[in-house]
């Protein structure tokens, strides 16, 4: 039986349209739809818990900055660091591909810092909210990773496989007969950007020497998506059961500890994203997941235990500037 009928032929175009000397591409229409969907559940937080939901628009503005530049730098230092030396300009042109999510693990907490001290909140508060923010956004650019066929898993045979034909650096030489599920690839055209493009072969089409293949493999984008939702769920949970009571630093220290130790077993099923982590026990991905794991069983113990500040604080306005919207309201009025 051909495997198109077995197994899900994942292939579409991660490009959605060219505007003008623009590609718009779904990893950024998903990257940006993370912002978008956290800012109405952060509005909801900050109304419940009394502080104006005008701060929202501000961390935003804190959060996209760290997350983007974060996630640049750690793509660099963790991944390619050679780049610095052979195109530095290569460190700006984002749209080239190359975020880490433990870069913006770094960024992210910065940025809240910087937000928190400008303006009078508990960083340890922000951050304990800011988590929920980050599993929607993990989810969305996970979803992100999936439109572009990159950051697949190993070969499998599970049910909901999936074969990624424009996943190139992982495609094996084709074999006769082909595995079940597995479609014949061959080089179509070199893009503009330099790219080589494939194309999936009929079924029928015969196997020749040289010609490629791509295989079933986990969704792992997919996992981690899911993952990312179910972790964002839990922490509403415990959030709503104690609200402005929730002990100072619990939030963030569980989410780190569950989210990387999801991303430090998930690499075991993933394929090796750079040539160096090939031949390693540990990928780069699980060793930087490790530290943070640590420091978030060292927050989760700690969480709560500051007599003098067991809860953070932020600004409770949000009754002062009803009020004062209030007023305003009825002086207009004649």
């Amino acid at each position: 039986m051909n495997s198109l009928l077995n197994y899900l032929v994942w292939n579409p175009d991660p490009i959605i349209a060219h505007i003008g000397p623009f590609m718009l591409r779904w990893y950024g229409l998903l990257f940006a739809l993370g912002f978008v969907v956290s800012t109405p559940v952060f509005q909801h937080i900050f109304r419940r818990e009394k502080v104006s939901p005008r701060w929202v628009d501000v961390l935003t503005i804190y959060m996209v900055v760290g997350t983007v530049v974060g996630a640049r730098l750690g793509h660099i230092f963790f991944y390619e660091p050679d780049i610095l030396l052979k195109d530095p300009l290569e460190v700006f042109k984002i749209w080239h591909g190359g975020l880490a999510s433990h870069g913006a693990a770094l960024g992210i907490p910065v940025s809240c810092w910087l937000f928190a001290r400008h303006n009078k909140f508990d960083t340890l508060w922000v951050l304990d909210r800011i988590v929920i923010a980050v599993g929607i956004g993990g989810a969305c650019i996970r979803l992100g990773n999936f439109m572009n066929s990159e950051i697949g898993g190993y070969p499998t045979t599970v049910p909901w496989a999936v074969v990624f034909p424009r996943d190139t650096e992982h495609l094996l030489p084709a074999t006769s007969p082909l595995p079940v599920g597995a479609v014949q690839v061959v080089r179509s055209m070199r893009l503009a950007d330099g790219q080589v493009s494939y194309r999936v072969l009929p079924a029928d089409t015969p196997i020749s020497p040289g010609s490629l293949m791509a295989v079933p493999r986990h969704p792992t984008q997919l996992y981690e998506a899911l993952y990312c939702l179910l972790l964002v769920l839990l922490i509403c949970y415990l959030w709503n059961r104690t609200k402005e009571r929730t002990p100072r630093g619990l939030l963030l220290g569980l989410f780190m500890v569950l989210l990387f130790t999801q991303r430090f077993l998930g690499e075991f099923l993933k394929e090796a994203q750079v040539e160096f982590e090939k031949d390693h026990l540990l990928n780069q991905g699980q060793l930087l997941s490790l530290p943070a794991i640590l420091v978030g069983l060292w927050i989760l113990w700690r969480a709560g235990k500051n007599p003098k500040n067991p809860y953070g604080y932020a600004p409770r306005d949000l009754e002062a500037e009803e009020e004062k919207a209030h007023f305003a309201s009825d002086v207009s009025q004649p």
